[in-house]
């Protein structure tokens, strides 16, 4: 079966493109399409990894769903379209992007930029119904990305996991540390961020040092 995911990542994945569980994933989400509104749009499903080729991954943010609001989601976790108002999340990063490095809020929530600099923006679930969220959870998009973070943790050296949250944080624990670099917050969501232990990580400075450190370039954020 044929998949449209950019040429490093389809040689690093190809086994789990010919699962049964991917079979059944991709007859779901066509289903899915056809007869419903779901975002991202089809041709930006597999975006993040369009953007940020296996062989240029530093670092990675673990997200759990795509937004399910019209005109948001476009492939890249916490990111938004260029026009679209800040989702309370990523308006959270934004704020203690400001307050790490003294970066300016900035006038669109698209991230695409960190996408083309290593970064993978990676959700756990691919798609979404409209208005609907979680409702593409636990059909093997979840399977999926786990098999994106073993190939990673497994095949490189050097990346940075920003692991925000539970979620993700489960998500992350076969990550071995001793290869890698983890670096864990709550969620930005108001609910986690607000109680403690999201502003004032300095995650971002703290990302740019180990990149440093270890011969890379840091991120531009």
């Amino acid at each position: 079966m044929s998949v449209n995911i950019e040429e490093s990542w389809k040689r690093v994945l190809s086994k789990e493109f010919e699962k049964d569980y991917w079979k059944r994933l991709t007859t779901f989400v066509k289903n899915e399409y056809s007869s419903d509104r779901c975002f991202p749009p089809a041709k930006l499903i597999f975006n993040a990894f369009d953007s940020c080729p296996f062989d240029k991954v530093k670092v990675v943010i673990i997200g759990q769903d795509p937004y399910h609001g019209p005109g948001q989601a476009h492939g890249l976790c916490f990111s938004v379209n260029d026009g679209v108002p800040f989702p309370p999340s990523l308006m959270n990063i934004f704020k203690e992007l400001q307050d790490d490095i003294g970066k300016p809020i900035p006038k669109t929530g698209n991230l695409q930029s960190w996408a083309n600099q290593g970064v993978l923006l990676l959700n756990a679930t691919l798609t979404v119904k409209a208005h609907q969220a979680g409702s593409h959870q636990k059909q093997g998009w979840e399977k999926f990305t786990d098999a994106v973070i073993e190939q990673i943790n497994k095949e490189k050296q050097g990346v940075v996991f920003m692991l925000w949250g539970s979620y993700a944080q489960k998500k992350g624990q076969y990550i071995d540390a001793s290869k890698h670099h983890i670096l864990k917050a709550v969620h930005p969501s108001p609910l986690a961020a607000n109680r403690g232990g999201w502003f004032g990580k300095k995650l971002f400075s703290q990302c740019n040092s180990y990149l440093t450190k270890s011969g890379q370039d840091p991120i531009q954020w």
